[in-house]
């Protein structure tokens, strides 16, 4: 009987092996822990994290009719469902999951034989214990009882047949495991294949393509200004504010300048939401007092009149130093030739997406706006357009693609009524309704990466959206 029991005694073993297996390996190998410790420190490593933050993809292409396409791709909050790659991943955890959950029950069940296995062990053994008493003399009740004894052991060979099943079928499991985790492993290779700095440098690359399609659709004739949007009510009934229109879409900073002479502080909001807020900001002291409200954040630096002069100051923001100031050749200033409302707007300074501009007036044009083309680093005038438009008529200006646009009023009634074509040097008169909310515009710039007017309404900051009619060239055309 020593047979059967060493037959038993490796039973036991191979079954001890699977379970200890079954509760150390495999929740490893198939990621039922959502960490994995390294040996001998306390570092969790995480196996697969769903991303908190989308991606965002942008591009652009030229169609074969020469229309410009701009796409901006912009995923849910979290593991994009339409991504391919993201979609097999889930798919394959969801396999691993199901898999997991198959070894819990075979690990169940294998317990509970091996529980039956250790009380056949004990039986088995009393048997033997019997056996050697009987000294080989049995009677036959004796013989009787050890063929019930053995009746009841007969169910331990359909025990060993299943256990023997399971086994196969823990070792099938197993390889398909191992099969799943090398898919997993390939596929996170494959979404990490590029490093941050990779990632970052085709963003930009990305975002650059689609500025550029964007500038080409955003140029077009101005036909249409929103009803007001007003940001906040803040400073006194004349002033003006800005964003920078060179900034990243991800640098949201508003400035802030209260009053339209002699003033020097300026204000800089970390967001447009803290600026509505009125908290986070910070303060610049400009060496120079400005003119006027007419000034302009680009690139960094504020553009702006000095008080007095017809002086052009460019103010770098970062450093706090003033980068260069240039005289304006015959430019009138102090309220020679201001808009209809006045307040030293002799000197008007605009954006849009060809870069900086200067309206202003001189003794030689008659009080007729001008135009001119500033080169941004030295504030030399590049080239000067005379309008023919009365400065003192005009409520307020803006540039957009290269088009002046100027209102008839700075009071209720206003309307978009005169446009002057810079690249053709020709203008025409326009019907542009224009609401004028709080009934007295000291301020109106347009902002060309947001496609949006910035108005200061008698002590409110407003912004209005535009409406532009678009005209595409074909590829070929001049």
């Amino acid at each position: 009987m020593s047979v059967p029991l060493l037959k038993i005694g490796a039973v036991l073993s191979t079954m001890a092996m699977v379970t200890n297996w079954m509760s150390q390996t495999l929740p490893s190998l198939v990621g039922l822990n959502s960490t994995v410790s390294r040996a001998g420190s306390s570092e969790k490593i995480t196996l697969f994290q769903s991303p908190e933050e989308g991606w965002q993809l942008y591009t652009s292409a030229q169609a074969p009719d020469g229309k410009c396409i701009c796409t901006a791709v912009i995923p849910a909050q979290s593991t994009c469902a339409r991504d391919g790659r993201s979609r097999e991943l889930r798919q394959l955890m969801e396999k691993v999951q199901n898999v997991s959950q198959s070894m819990e029950v075979l690990e169940l069940r294998t317990y509970r034989d091996l529980q039956y296995v250790r009380s056949m062990e004990t039986l088995m053994r009393s048997l033997d214990a019997r056996l050697r008493v009987a000294d080989g003399s049995v009677s036959t009740k004796s013989f009787q009882e050890l063929k019930d004894r053995m009746t009841e052991l007969l169910p331990l060979s359909s025990v060993l047949e299943q256990y023997k099943a399971d086994t196969r079928t823990i070792m099938r499991l197993r390889e398909e495991v191992r099969n799943l985790s090398g898919s997993l492993a390939t596929i996170q290779e494959e979404m990490g294949a590029y490093g941050y700095e990779d990632l970052q440098q085709r963003v930009m690359a990305l975002e650059a393509r689609l500025h550029a399609c964007a500038q080409k659709l955003g140029c077009g004739k101005l036909t249409g200004v929103s009803n007001p949007i007003t940001i906040r009510a803040m400073g006194s009934r004349f002033g003006s504010w800005m964003t920078d229109t060179m900034a990243p879409s991800t640098d949201s900073r508003v400035w802030y300048m209260d009053g339209y002479y002699k003033g020097r502080r300026v204000l800089e909001f970390r967001t447009l939401g803290d600026f509505i807020k009125g908290q986070n900001f910070i303060q610049h002291l400009l060496p120079q007092p400005w003119a006027g409200t007419g000034h302009v954040v680009y690139n960094g630096s504020l553009f702006y009149n000095k008080y007095q002069s017809n002086v052009v100051v460019k103010y770098h923001f970062r450093s706090r130093s003033v980068m260069v100031q240039r005289s304006l050749p015959g430019a009138g200033y102090n309220n020679t030739f201001p808009y209809s409302w006045g307040g030293f707007s002799d000197m008007d300074f605009m954006v849009d997406e060809s870069g900086l501009w200067a309206v202003y007036t001189t003794n030689q044009n008659a009080g007729n706006i001008v135009v001119s083309r500033l080169d941004p680093h030295t504030l030399e005038v590049v080239r000067s357009w005379d309008t023919g438009y009365p400065k003192r008529s005009a409520g307020e200006a803006f540039m957009i693609c290269g088009v002046l646009y100027v209102t008839n009023s700075h009071l209720a009634g206003a309307k978009v009524y005169f446009a002057y074509f810079t690249n053709t040097s020709s203008y025409e008169y326009t019907d542009v309704p224009f609401h004028n909310q709080y009934s007295h515009i000291s301020m109106l710039d347009y902002n060309p990466r947001e496609r949006a007017l910035y108005t200061w309404n008698n002590g409110h900051q407003v912004l209005y959206n535009v409406t532009l009619f678009h005209v595409i060239s074909t590829a070929g055309d001049p």
